[in-house]
């Protein structure tokens, strides 16, 4: 017997013809088996359909893998909730500030997750300068879990960013300022009361999408689970009772949510994004 280098690296061994032996048949048993795994490499695990292309890793179709990703935000979203609402420092900061006019018509609020309890809350242009707001939130919120409120869902428009105008200066760039750590805008470390309630809620804007939103257009039958007004204290208290429906499952999904609509259940743990 002898070998024959090839690619540099690799190397094939060399048999005699006359020690040649006939490749192994299949048996009818282990035929039948391998003809029925490859069937299956066309057909759902989940839904059952048959695809005429095989599906490859996991054998979903693409309904259900994009209802299986919806359900796995749905879950982690109330999971998050749950977090949220078991840690006694996590808080609401709800802001109502007007463009260019800081700190005349402002108001600031700060509300516990756990209980809806108002920590701090300050009527617009009633607490004095915007660095003594600024220093109020830098002590209250130190080491805390801040939950922002979305600044542009609902009838009133608001600017949290705009929190951190001082005067004569611009904006204070969020997350970058080592003075308020507190104020990272739309970020992994500050999650929204939007994108935690959209996970939960299910809608999306096409029936192949995978990511779950807040809806865009209003039409009036999907109305905001919390309240939007001028007062920032109440409104904080809405949310954090939408955080605590979503961590009891108490609060409502849409009724046309993916894994609800196809009729399949949720589906296999083993989805992927």
């Amino acid at each position: 017997m002898g070998q024959v280098l090839y690619n540099g690296n690799s190397y094939a061994p060399l048999y005699e013809v006359v020690s040649a032996v006939p490749k192994r048949t299949l048996s009818p048993a282990q035929r039948a088996v391998l003809d029925r795994a490859r069937e299956l490499q066309h057909q759902c695990r989940r839904c059952g359909v048959i695809e005429e292309d095989p599906l490859g890793k996991g054998r979903f179709c693409d309904p259900c893998r994009y209802a299986m990703t919806l359900w796995d935000q749905h879950d982690q979203a109330q999971l998050l909730a749950r977090e949220l609402v078991a840690d006694l420092a996590a808080v609401l900061l709800v802001v109502d500030v007007e463009p260019d006019s800081f700190p005349e018509a402002q108001s600031v609020a700060v509300v516990a997750v756990h209980d809806g309890q108002v920590l701090y809350a300050a009527e617009a242009a009633a607490y004095g300068s915007p660095e003594r707001v600024l220093d109020r939130l830098d002590s209250l919120l130190a080491e805390r879990r801040v939950v922002e409120e979305p600044d542009f869902m609902g009838p009133h428009r608001r600017y949290p960013q705009a929190l951190l105008r001082l005067a004569d200066s611009g904006p204070v760039p969020s997350g970058r300022d080592p003075l308020h750590p507190w104020a990272v805008h739309h970020s992994a470390a500050n999650a929204s009361v939007t994108r935690i309630w959209a996970g939960w809620f299910g809608w999306t804007d096409r029936h192949s999408s995978t990511r779950a939103c807040a809806p865009w257009e209003w039409s009036g039958d999907i109305p905001m689970p919390w309240t939007r007004s001028l007062d920032v204290a109440a409104d904080g208290q809405s949310m954090a009772a939408v955080l605590r429906r979503i961590a009891d499952g108490t609060e409502p999904v849409w009724e046309r949510a993916a894994w609800t609509l196809d009729g399949y259940g949720v589906g296999l743990p083993e989805v992927s994004a």
